[in-house]
């Protein structure tokens, strides 16, 4: 194999160093006979992942964290970039976006909430920044923040209960959704790494990893 393949732990989670030599269809054998050689030794785990050594397309990316999860019980929760400029591009992207629903719906609060105050939209709302422990979010729709919620939600607070709360990183007092909630305890924890989505399941609110398939559940942006 000569070292075509590097595993690194960091962090965020995995930095997978590719050699920019062999041909793609051979790297991916790599890759895989790599990830299997070590699956005991990361176990189940749902970590965020880095490629780096190699210039490849979307679709190659694709193949090589599939292969991952083909070959090992490592989730991959997101693909971390190190391309400075996309990551700016992507920035500005999300910024227009939020300007633009802003605009339109004026349900966009732009600033980090602390202990004790609160927030409440008679729609869905968008928080950029954090919710700190003591802090509370209310809303009739949806509830986003891109930052850390550690403090008190309630989506869908006029009886949706296909409302769901999400978070850049979820932590928790407490979620309320319609009418139902469930605490997480005193202090603030992680309920996973990366983006999480809280919606009503079987009658009770489950917190998972946000993928593409569940963010046609945020029907508003």
């Amino acid at each position: 194999m000569h070292n075509t393949v590097v595993i690194k732990g960091n962090k965020s989670g995995l930095t997978v160093f590719l050699d920019p030599a062999p041909p793609f269809e051979e790297l991916l054998a790599d890759v895989a006979a790599k990830f299997r050689e070590s699956a005991k030794f990361w176990g189940s785990v749902q970590m965020a992942l880095t490629l780096e050594g190699r210039k490849m397309t979307p679709e190659e990316e694709f193949a090589v964290v599939n292969t991952i999860t083909e070959n090992s019980q490592i989730e991959i929760l997101c693909l971390l970039d190190r391309d400075v400029h996309r990551i700016e591009r992507c920035e500005k992207a999300l910024n227009d976006k939020l300007m633009e629903l802003n605009s339109r719906t004026g349900n966009f609060y732009k600033g980090s909430l602390a202990p004790g105050e609160t927030l409440e939209s008679e729609a869905s709302i968008v928080v950029i920044g954090d919710v700190a422990q003591g802090a509370r979010v209310t809303a009739k729709g949806n509830i986003i923040v891109l930052g850390e919620l550690r403090g008190t939600v309630h989506a869908g607070a006029a009886g949706d209960f296909e409302a769901v709360a999400v978070a850049l990183e979820m932590a928790p007092i407490q979620i309320k959704i319609a009418g139902i909630q469930q605490k997480f305890g005193d202090r603030p924890r992680r309920l996973g790494r990366g983006p999480m989505i809280a919606g009503i399941e079987n009658g009770r609110i489950a917190v998972k990893s946000l993928k593409k398939n569940l963010l046609s559940r945020i029907n508003f942006i």
